[in-house]
């Protein structure tokens, strides 16, 4: 089964994109993820302050 996700509240810091959904149990998570080529770092918090916190600190190894 496919996540159908409806983001909210997206930022872009740096090559980052944090946004805001619900998961599947209708709570509200948080994302991270990055939108340079080749790089594939993507992860889930519960607070919004973690998922910044881990786009400003994100060092991209794919060149």
């Amino acid at each position: 089964m496919s996540a159908n996700r409806r983001f909210r509240r997206v930022v872009r810091i740096g090559p980052v994109q944090v946004a805001t959904y619900y998961d599947s149990w209708g709570r509200e998570k948080h994302t991270a993820a990055c939108t340079a080529p080749r790089c594939g770092f993507s992860t889930d918090y519960d607070s919004r302050a973690a998922a910044e916190l881990a786009a400003r600190t994100h060092r991209c190894r794919a060149r």
